[in-house]
This record gives C-alpha cells, structure tokens and sequence, in this order.
C-alpha cells in the first residue's frame, strides 16, 4: 500500500533480476551530478540526461526518463538552476520509490 512518502512503481516481474541494479546506478550518478554542476561540466550533465531519458521509461520508470529529457535540455541551455531542481527531484524520486514486480 502506497502511503503519502512512498511512489509505487509497477515493474514487469520480467525486469526483477536489472532493476534493483538499475536504480543504484542512478544512485551512482546522483553522486555525479554535484560534481558536474561545481566544475560546470555540461557534457557530462548531458550525457547522464540523455541516458536516464532512454532508460527510465524502459524499465517502468517514466519519471526518470522525464528528469532525463529535462537535465539534457537544461544542460544544453547551460541552465545551472534548472540542473538543480532536477537533481532534487531525481533523489527525492529515487529515495522514495517502492517498487512492486507484477
């Protein structure tokens, strides 16, 4: 049962063995992203857009793909601000999502 802090994600059980794996190397790149943000890394910023953009979707996870799409565009507009809010949301996201295998 979902409550107010939890976001359950609905996985095919097909993706149970990858998806644990998947999520940590978001985890990974949020350890990534300050980084790229302090040393105004835009080419990495984009690249790790441009991957969870093609990624999330696939795996069940549309929001990343979401953040994804923004964290490229903001990273193309060299929009440090936007780069921010992006990374807030992506580990507010990750923190909180509940994953459930039908």
């Amino acid at each position: 049962m979902e409550t107010k802090n939890q976001l359950v994600v609905k996985v095919d059980r097909d993706l149970e063995d990858i998806t644990p794996g998947y999520l940590e190397n978001r985890k990974k790149d949020l350890l990534l992203l300050p980084r790229a943000v302090a040393e105004k890394d835009f080419e990495t910023l984009k690249m790790i857009g441009h991957r969870m953009k093609g990624s999330g979707a696939g795996y069940g996870f549309q929001f990343i793909s979401d953040i994804g799409t923004r964290l490229e565009q903001a990273a193309k507009r060299q929009d440090l601000k936007e780069v921010q809010v992006c990374i807030e949301q992506l580990a507010d996201y990750l923190n909180r999502v509940e994953v459930v295998y039908l």
